[in-house]
């Protein structure tokens, strides 16, 4: 029966896997290359989505202006940028294009193009700060973007100057640690934080006269792969230059009105009009949100339910083998586990897997391991007299299990198995890590073209808890009727 099961499971989840990778598929002319390129869409003014959700940007431009000449197509794989530059690195994706620096050290990792943009390093300071100066920031906290040049150059400063660093993985975070106080100042690249502070955000740049030097952006692949694709970006980029599509390109992004993508004031300054101006993109990630809320909990209870069963076999092997699976599974934090599966796993096993799959299946993996301890707890509450009264019935253990223990242990689990479905859907947030465009990265990505964080991370909270208060009473309806 556990054999059986454990067949099953994974045949489902093998089909499943094969599906999400045929409908992956990007389709593309058969004369035409199709590249995978990641991005961090929440860079602007170089990759973000505009008002319509279309992702957007200097690289952006460029790289479809490339495209467009040299007869290729790419599938845009827009993530944070310390996982994109990984997945380009273990070969998940062909190239990446994200304001991304040149460095002696990513040469070591990555072929790189002739530098696509040139850019300076500003320190920047909350509006009414008392820091007047670098000295001033003795002893405080500067905040930082992890990976990027202007993290570089500020920690560069920081033995010369005495402040204490605290990094983040997502610029707006990072930007509203200095606005809230909590940093003193940070180091952002020069147009990014120029479009930042025109979308309203309230900060000061305090040396636009004498910018750190931040190097070139460029195109990387990974080192040894990709010829083609990279002289074939250098051939497109030195024409671009040379009939000024390139020029109108810089001129289009850093000289345009907050309204051209981030819509007009009055959409960015109250959270109706918030929600009402991007309620397609809020629906696109909470559907996204409850589709893989809905496949985690179904698939993440059987597995549970079968290890559950395992857990009180008989047969010490499985006994062991399902103390191990939940043992290793709970004590492995979502993210790490997601990094591993979609990141990690495929540079050894060779396969590229989609953010999808890689997403569920660290749902199945981590939320099956919780939902198998308490399914064991479970199964081990019913009285052991109903097992020995089973048998001397003459049930052998298979049916009395299948036939008197279950029945009766799922009826006192059903309180943990709706506290776990709402775990679940809460856990799909940590998702967006690898690029699931669910509920969280939505958020994240209107917040990157608004910079209006306090009213979308509110609208996402409110949609969070309707969900959720939903659930629970659906959840609550359900446990009446069983019991």
């Amino acid at each position: 029966m556990q054999k059986k099961g454990i067949i099953s499971l994974l045949a489902a989840v093998a089909m499943m896997f094969g599906l999400w990778q045929f409908a992956s598929q990007p389709t593309a002319a058969a004369d035409e290359p199709n590249y995978i390129i990641s991005t961090d869409a929440t860079y602007a003014p170089f990759d973000f989505q505009d008002k319509n959700n279309q992702y957007v940007g200097i690289d952006m431009d460029i790289l479809k202006e490339v495209a467009k000449r040299k007869h290729f197509t790419y599938t845009l794989k827009p993530m944070s940028f310390n996982a994109a530059a990984q997945m380009v690195a273990n070969g998940q994706a062909d190239g990446i294009i994200a304001g991304m620096m040149i460095t002696d050290e990513r040469k070591q990792v990555y072929d790189v193009s002739v530098p696509y943009y040139q850019s300076g390093v500003a320190w920047v300071v909350k509006d009414g700060s008392k820091v007047k100066s670098l000295e001033d920031l003795k002893g405080k906290t500067v905040a930082l973007k992890t990976g990027t040049a202007a993290a570089t150059y500020g920690k560069s400063l920081q033995d010369k100057y005495g402040f204490k660093i605290k990094y983040f993985n997502d610029t707006d975070t990072m930007y509203n640690d200095v606005v809230n106080g909590n940093s003193a100042a940070t180091f952002e690249d020069m147009p990014v934080i120029s479009y930042a502070i025109k979308n309203g955000m309230k900060l000061k740049v305090m040396n636009a006269n004498d910018l750190g030097n931040a190097g070139g952006c460029g195109f990387f692949v990974k080192k040894g792969e990709n010829a083609q694709l990279l002289a074939d970006f250098n051939q497109a980029f030195a024409e671009m230059k040379q009939d000024g599509t390139y020029d109108k390109i810089i001129a289009k992004y850093l000289n345009a009105k907050q309204s051209t993508f981030a819509g007009d004031k009055k959409d960015n300054n109250s959270v109706w009009g918030i929600l009402t101006s991007n309620k397609s993109a809020f629906a696109k990630g909470l559907w996204e949100t409850v589709v893989l809320t809905v496949f985690g909990i179904i698939f993440a209870s059987l597995w549970g339910l079968i290890l559950g069963i395992m857990g009180i076999s008989q047969n010490k092997f499985f006994r062991g083998l399902a103390t191990t699976i939940i043992y290793t599974f709970r004590g492995l934090p979502l993210m790490v586990l997601a990094f591993f599966i979609y990141i990690g796993l495929p540079g050894v096993i060779g396969v590229k897997i989609p953010a999808f799959t890689a997403g569920l299946i660290t749902l199945i993996l981590n939320e099956g391991a919780y939902t198998g301890a308490f399914v064991r707890g479970g199964f081990e509450a019913v009285d052991k007299g109903q097992m020995e009264a089973a048998r001397s019935l003459g049930l052998p253990y298979g049916s009395a299990m299948r036939k008197v223990i279950v029945p009766q242990g799922l009826k006192i689990m059903v309180p943990s198995f709706i506290n776990q479905f709402i775990i679940t859907l809460k856990d799909t947030s940590i998702l967006s890590a690898i690029g699931i465009l669910e509920l969280t990265q939505t958020g994240t990505l209107i917040v990157a073209r608004n910079s209006q964080g306090f009213r979308v991370w509110a609208i996402v909270a409110a949609i969070y808890l309707i969900v959720i208060t939903l659930l629970t009473w659906l959840s609550n309806w359900v446990e009446k009727k069983v019991r």
